[in-house]
């Protein structure tokens, strides 16, 4: 399985929109690989319903979602008409591509399945895996839930809100982080370098230890710097 900060796996596949190669799809652009049980099921129908509504955010990230299925690009086109009827849209064609994962090669080489959930012939079925991508195709996160339980994709957002910005400022991001609310000095970052770089925005907060690793600044796009 690939491990953060390793280059993603590239691969080609078969989908809805033709044939792909990841990489070259992707481009230079973030990407959100997440996968699915099976077509026609209800929590997939949910998810994918969610990332078509969410299209104008991630496209404003500059991020391409793909998703992934264990069925056939013909079965991938059906269900494609209940996922569009669920989310109450009208358009022309479909905002991002499904994968045909049939053998369960792709799901198989990425650690995608999940040994509770098979299918009517005993073979696992693909969880529900999210795997972000970045412009450098290194893998920035990985999230893999049960096949029962559907993604909060709030919270995906909010992480690339979150790699994104720590990825430009020397950052973090603290627990239930929003954008817009307040971030973190990061520990790599002197005292002297971020007095210089923060002056009277920076807040140290005193704690019993009296290690002052506790330094809070707001949002660096909230600052003229």
């Amino acid at each position: 399985m690939v491990l953060l900060g390793e280059k993603f796996p590239n691969f080609d596949a078969n989908t809805n929109v033709g044939k792909i190669n990841l990489h070259e799809w992707l481009g230079n652009s973030w990407g959100i690989l997440f996968s699915h049980p099976h077509d026609f099921t209800p929590v997939c129908t949910t998810e994918l319903a969610r990332v078509v509504k969410l299209m104008p955010e991630f496209q404003r990230l500059g991020v391409k979602p793909i998703a992934l299925s264990c069925n056939s690009v013909d079965s991938h086109v059906e269900w494609i008409k209940d996922i569009k009827s669920y989310a109450r849209v009208s358009m022309d064609g479909f905002p991002y591509p499904i994968i045909e994962d049939e053998s369960r090669k792709i799901a198989t080489s990425l650690g995608m399945l999940d040994s509770d959930e098979k299918d009517q012939n005993g073979i696992p079925l693909s969880a529900r895996a999210v795997f972000i991508i970045d412009p450098t195709k290194k893998m920035r996160l990985s999230i893999l839930y049960p096949a029962t339980t559907g993604r909060n994709f709030n919270e995906i957002i909010r992480v690339i809100e979150s790699l994104q910005l720590t990825d430009q400022y020397k950052v973090a991001t603290p627990v239930d982080w929003k954008k817009g609310e307040d971030v973190m000095v990061q520990p790599t970052v002197s005292d002297e370098e971020a007095k210089k770089t923060y002056a009277d925005s920076l807040k140290t907060i005193k704690l019993p230890s009296g290690k002052p690793y506790l330094r809070i600044v707001p949002h660096p796009c909230d600052l003229t710097m």
